[in-house]
């Protein structure tokens, strides 16, 4: 990644979930950063320092102390066998991660996705490797050339691995969505990374997971007082019988539909709304959309234009 430097402390503190102190300490003790200076002399930081501080990150969390962290990341980026293989791309990972499961090795799958994480953090991950994976296996299914047993695996382990990470993800004092997936429908991956980047900004999550019925949504989101259900399908055939349910619901709670099966047309006529995107990039503007129309007196959520990719 050779781009110019761009970034101000604050974005980059934001993206790495480090404390501008602290990024400031790892520049000065370790030179772990190499900012630019624009012409009215702020730090300006690159793509490159972001990596850099993941990859401090990643072997801080394998156990080593900053100043060993420190050494591991600058090794790694001046041997260019270790640095191949710790700085490879998203793709190229999506790509591993492929083999490891159509192997069935799962030791090998969890280090790739120690890596992806590690190295570009749950957001980057999910808009660049994950959902670029699930997209592929959907073709494949689509084709015919997948396998049950392989997509199974996949699927128990990359939804285990995310689950793991969204531990915790109901408490706090942020706002409230309810998540799940319509009776019948089962690809919960995608809702999941959704879920996690919400929660990355502040809200709490409850997540009912796939085939949930109507009445289990109503009871969930009345007890909680959701200010918000997900609801996401990869047909529409998940949607349409239980059209009523959902326009009652929409009456008494914003409701927003993801996946495949949720169309402008489909969301307009249940008074919901659509998300768009990957999971990451749904999630981030579904968030700032809900606060700004609640700061302009309208508790909801705008649409968008684009046919919404969430999940399938």
């Amino acid at each position: 990644m050779n781009q110019a430097p761009k970034l101000r402390i604050g974005e980059l503190s934001y993206r790495v979930r480090v404390r501008p102190e602290l990024l400031r300490a790892w520049e000065r003790r370790y030179g772990l950063l190499q900012p630019a200076r624009s012409e009215r002399g702020f730090r300006l930081y690159s793509e490159a320092d972001e990596r850099r501080v993941r990859l401090m990150q990643h072997e801080l969390q394998s156990g080593l102390s900053a100043a060993e962290a420190a050494r591991e990341v600058a090794r790694m980026e001046c041997e260019s066998d270790a640095a191949d293989r710790a700085l490879a791309t998203p793709l190229e990972l999506a790509r591993e991660l492929r083999a490891a499961l159509e192997a069935f090795d799962e030791a090998g799958a969890h280090e790739v996705l120690d890596r992806l994480f590690g190295i570009y953090g749950l957001e980057r991950a999910i808009r660049e490797a994950l959902m670029p994976y699930l997209r592929g296996v959907g073709e494949r299914r689509e084709r015919g050339q997948g396998g049950i047993p392989h997509e199974r695996f996949a699927s128990g382990l990359i939804e285990g691995r995310l689950l793991a990470l969204a531990r915790g993800w109901n408490k706090g004092p942020g706002r409230r969505a309810v998540l799940a997936c319509p009776s019948g429908e089962e690809h919960t991956i995608p809702l999941v990374c959704f879920g996690l980047v919400l929660r990355s900004r502040g809200w709490r999550n409850i997540y009912l997971g796939a085939d949930t019925p109507p009445s289990t949504l109503h009871m969930a989101a009345d007890t909680v007082d959701a200010d918000v259900i997900v609801l996401s399908a990869v047909s529409s055939d998940r949607f349409e019988p239980i059209a009523r349910d959902l326009k009652g619901l929409a009456r008494k709670r914003p409701l927003a539909l993801a996946g495949g099966g949720a169309t402008p047309a489909l969301a307009a006529r249940l008074d919901a709304k659509c998300l768009t995107d990957d999971p990451a990039t749904a999630a981030e503007a579904f968030s700032r959309s809900f606060v700004c129309d609640k700061s302009n007196g309208r508790a909801g959520v705008r649409g968008y234009g684009r046919k919404p990719h969430l999940v399938g």
